[in-house]
């Protein structure tokens, strides 16, 4: 089984003015398909990047693997460039083929609405850590 975590801030400084924390941006980046206030939008957001992955993701994989059983970390940074589409992905997991799995499920989410910034249209960078739990 998959099981995906509530998506957290990211910690990193960009080095790009431009871009910025889901957490401080004035209007969130918003996953096709989701309403409501600020709050309603980040928490559909997080439910359907949860949903993508335990459709997407090889849940087999881990078994495959010949990982030992328990609960594995995985971490995900990606971005939300300022034209809605999914960048910069990458990830932390133990093992390489896993990685490439999760890096290949991200991007095939689909494209957002981009996140704006005092009316303007900015980049928005993510951290996802989530859990796979080996048989």
């Amino acid at each position: 089984a998959v099981e995906v975590e509530e998506i957290v801030e990211i910690q990193e400084v960009e080095e790009v003015v431009e871009d910025v924390s889901f957490m401080i941006i004035e209007d969130v980046p918003v996953f096709p398909g989701c309403k409501g206030s600020k709050n309603e939008l980040k928490a559909c957001f997080s439910k359907m990047v949860q949903k993508h992955f335990s459709r997407k993701f090889d849940a087999n994989l881990p078994n495959e693997l010949g990982l030992s059983s328990g609960r594995k970390r995985v971490f995900i940074g990606f971005k939300i460039d300022k034209n809605g589409n999914i960048v910069d992905v990458n990830a932390r997991a133990p093992h390489p083929k896993i990685k490439s799995e999760v890096i290949s499920v991200m991007k095939q989410l689909p494209k957002m609405k981009p996140g704006r910034q005092r009316g303007k249209p900015v980049g928005v960078k993510y951290s996802i850590p989530f859990t796979l739990i080996v048989e």
